[in-house]
C-alpha cells in the first residue's frame, strides 16, 4: 500500500492542486489535520479531497472546526473523518485522533483534548494499525523552536502500547519532516509537503 501523506496546509490551496496530481498513484490520502485557520472555514481545502479517486483519512487539527468538517466529510464515502475511530482499507487498520493534546494554545478557536480525554479516546486503537494523530508523541517530532517539548503523553503511552506499524503527525510546525522512533514504530511530523509511505 502506498500512502501520500501531509499536514499542516492552513488553507495552501496550491499545495492541494499539488496533492491531487499525485494521488493518482498513492492507494490512499492520509491528511493529519490543520486544513484551516484559526477556526475558520476548510470547504476550499476539503473539495478538492471530494474529487479525489481513492479513500482519504483525516484527522481534524486545533485549527479545524470539528463540527464543520464532520459536516463536509459526511457525504463522501470515501472520505474517512475519524475521531477516536477506525476504518480499515484494503486490510489496514487506520486509527485516527484530532485536535491538540494536550491544550497549550489558549486561543478561543482552538480545539483541544487534555490528556485523560485522549487516553480514552485511544483505547480502542488496534495493535499494528496506521495512527493518524494532529499532535506528535510527547519527545518525538515535538521540539518548538524554543526548547519545549509540546507532543502529548497520551499519544505516547497508545503508540508503545500498541505499536502501530506507522504513527503519522503535525501539528508542531518546527518539527515538520522530522522522523523518529517509538520502540519499533516510525513516527513522523508531515508537514505541508507530499510525504510517501509504504506499508
Amino acid at each position: 500500500m502506498k500512502i501520500l501523506a501531509f499536514s499542516d496546509i492552513h488553507m495552501n490551496t496550491d499545495f492541494m492542486l499539488e496533492v491531487i496530481a499525485q494521488s493518482a498513484v498513492a492507494d490512499v490520502i492520509v491528511a493529519a489535520g490543520d486544513f484551516a485557520n484559526k477556526g475558520g472555514s476548510a470547504r476550499q481545502i476539503i473539495e478538492p479531497l471530494t474529487k479525489i479517486q481513492k479513500p482519504v483519512v483525516i484527522v481534524s487539527g486545533n485549527h479545524d472546526n470539528l463540527m464543520e468538517l464532520t459536516k463536509l466529510c459526511g457525504e463522501y464515502e470515501h472520505i474517512h473523518l475519524l475521531h477516536g475511530g477506525g476504518v480499515t482499507i484494503d486490510g489496514v487498520a487506520f486509527y485516527g485522533l484530532g485536535c491538540e493534546v494536550p491544550q497549550i494554545n489558549q486561543e478561543k478557536w482552538n480545539e483541544w483534548l487534555d490528556e485523560e480525554a485522549a487516553t480514552r479516546m485511544l483505547e480502542s486503537c488496534p495493535v499494528g494499525c496506521v495512527l493518524v494523530t494532529h499532535s506528535p508523541a510527547y519527545g518525538h517530532c515535538d521540539l518548538q523552536i524554543y526548547g519545549a517539548n509540546e507532543g502529548s503523553k497520551a499519544i505516547l503511552n497508545c503508540v508503545k502500547m500498541k505499536q502501530p506499524q506507522l504513527h503519522l503527525c503535525g501539528h508542531i510546525h518546527n518539527g515538520w519532516g522530522v522522523s523518529s522512533f517509538i520502540g519499533n514504530t516510525p513516527t513522523h511530523n508531515l508537514g505541508p509537503s507530499v510525504n510517501w509511505f509504504e506499508i
